[in-house]
């Protein structure tokens, strides 16, 4: 005969004892080597598009990879961060005048050429070619660190007839500039806070707001005229 004590015991024990299982059962992580071969490609993928395609946000996308990689205790994440983007952002760019200078060659222009020149408005092409006519390969350094700057200032080489060697002579420690800053961006974000969330949407929000800030400046500037 079983004590209902007893009984009572088992019955509550047995689901008990499952849970503890489940509990000590080892939980599925993706390992680090995965996450960095997925990582990686996918983050040469977004920059190069967006090099090409300037309509995705790549400064956000490197400032939010060097979060992730700050956090990581894997050694050379963040090398691996700026490599991946500076070469990614070089071949984009180096692809973009290549093709926009296949439409300065054809009698009828091409979509390519067609897509530089609406991203570059007059008036930010006429200061582009001014300044690449006094400074030369300099501007074209500092045009990838200016929001919006990029586009005028590569159809002003387009226009000036730049061969791509020259225009690679320029468009290289711009690249490594870029990704440099915009990385270093992601490590502020990614040392204020705790969490890498935390830290994304910190880097996400600043360069956002660097991107705007020349925006609303020259709309202001324009207002008071």
């Amino acid at each position: 005969m079983v004590i209902p004590s007893v009984a009572l015991v088992q019955t509550v024990g047995a689901p008990l004892s499952a849970m503890a299982a489940l509990a000590a059962a080892p939980v599925t992580v993706v390992p680090e080597s995965t996450q960095q071969a997925v990582g990686y490609p996918s983050l040469f993928l977004l920059v190069l598009i967006g090099a090409l395609v300037p309509v995705v946000p790549t400064g956000a996308l490197v400032s939010s990879a060097a979060v992730v990689a700050f956090h990581r205790a894997a050694p050379f994440s963040l090398a691996l961060v700026f490599v991946t983007a500076s070469l990614a952002a070089f071949l984009g760019d180096l692809a973009l005048y290549w093709l926009g200078r296949r439409g300065m060659k054809s009698k009828n222009g091409s979509r390519w050429l067609e897509a530089i020149r609406a991203r570059a408005p007059e008036d930010r092409l006429e200061q582009a070619q001014t300044k690449l006519a006094d400074h030369g390969v300099a501007v074209l350094v500092l045009s990838r660190l200016m929001p919006a700057g990029r586009l005028p200032v590569m159809l002003a080489c387009l226009i000036a007839r730049w061969p791509v060697r020259r225009f690679v002579r320029g468009n290289l420690p711009a690249c490594l500039a870029w990704a440099v800053t915009y990385q270093l961006i992601g490590i502020l974000g990614g040392s204020l806070f705790q969490e890498p969330w935390e830290g994304v949407v910190a880097a996400i929000a600043l360069t956002v707001l660097i991107s705007a800030v020349p925006g609303v400046w020259r709309r202001l500037r324009g207002a008071a005229r």
